[in-house]
């Protein structure tokens, strides 16, 4: 890995805070000369650009904001989504359990019933706010999504003069909150983005099977491309799948021309599997990962010619 990628991985994994997202600005700055921020939209975004969006053929992103600490794992099955759904209602199990007897409380106390019940459910929400988006920051980012970043700024030491110039890079801001770094970069570059190919990374670094799901309109017009540049090795698979073949949530679902990318374990039961991210134990990183991805960019520019 690149000396940027290794400062980043010892020193730079919480970006959560306005003054911390600050930090990593002015650093990433520092080692990237032409890196600008771009700023504005609710709440406001400081997405980091590099490279031209509205001239590249291809857009490479990854988002560089990290979560709150959970006391459980975000657990996604791409390719199940039956189980992914189930999971996340459980989760939730709790808190509106909480809610239920803080209502109970309330009505025990002699609180009136319409009362009751606002006060138990605007407390029950307010902590699902804390614990999922304002709590203390996770310790520990390495795949969500310290190693988005880190892929991105091993592509930019990597490619060459050649290369770099069909590429602009961003880094999104305020995905962990709910994607609005790329849905106000998708506004801002509207026009542009309309057509182009834009690729995401997002939790890369933990695990054997690399996972491409494409948009509709990306799946026509790179499938094969992206099967013939990110072909499985002996240790490391790649699936590339349509809208219909996966599920995964991250900032390339904002634009028509989007492929986002995963690293995922492999069970007998779930299928491929994500686990760990935004607990303290988000710890793994697979450097080869990042070998895989590189090697499979620069043979898919080859490749694919917009």
């Amino acid at each position: 890995m690149t000396e940027l990628s290794r400062d980043i991985l010892q020193d730079w994994q919480v970006r959560k805070t306005k003054a911390q997202k600050e930090r990593f600005i002015a650093f990433l700055q520092s080692r990237l000369p032409g890196l600008r921020v771009e700023e504005g939209g609710l709440p406001r975004c400081r997405n980091l650009v590099l490279g031209d969006p509205e001239s590249a053929d291809v857009v490479f992103s990854a988002h560089y904001d990290t979560c709150a600490r959970l006391p459980f794992p975000n657990f996604i099955t791409p390719k199940n989504l039956l189980i992914y759904l189930l999971y996340q209602l459980l989760i939730l199990v709790p808190f509106f359990a909480l809610g239920a007897l803080l209502v109970w409380g309330l009505l025990r106390l002699g609180v009136h019933g319409p009362s009751s019940f606002m006060l138990g459910w605007i407390a029950v929400f307010g902590l699902i706010l804390y614990v999922f988006l304002l709590g203390p920051a996770n310790p520990h980012t390495v795949n969500d999504n310290t190693s988005g970043v880190v892929t991105l700024c091993e592509l930019i030491g990597s490619l060459d003069e050649e290369e770099l110039a069909r590429c602009a890079f961003v880094f999104f801001d305020h995905e962990e909150s709910g994607l609005f770094g790329s849905s106000r970069f998708a506004s801002k570059h509207k026009k542009a983005m309309k057509d182009k190919l834009l690729i995401n990374f997002d939790c890369v670094s933990d695990g054997d099977d690399l996972l491409f799901v494409q948009s509709g309109k990306a799946k026509r017009r790179v499938d094969a491309a992206l099967k013939e540049a990110f072909s499985s090795t002996a240790d490391k698979r790649a699936t590339v799948t349509g809208p219909l073949g996966a599920f995964y949530p991250s900032d390339q679902i904002n634009f028509p021309c989007g492929v986002g990318v995963a690293a995922l374990n492999r069970s007998p039961l779930l299928g491929l599997y994500m686990s760990r991210i935004h607990t303290a134990r988000d710890t793994v990183c697979d450097e080869a990962n990042f070998s895989f991805l590189v090697r499979g960019v620069r043979r898919f520019l080859q490749l694919y010619r917009p």
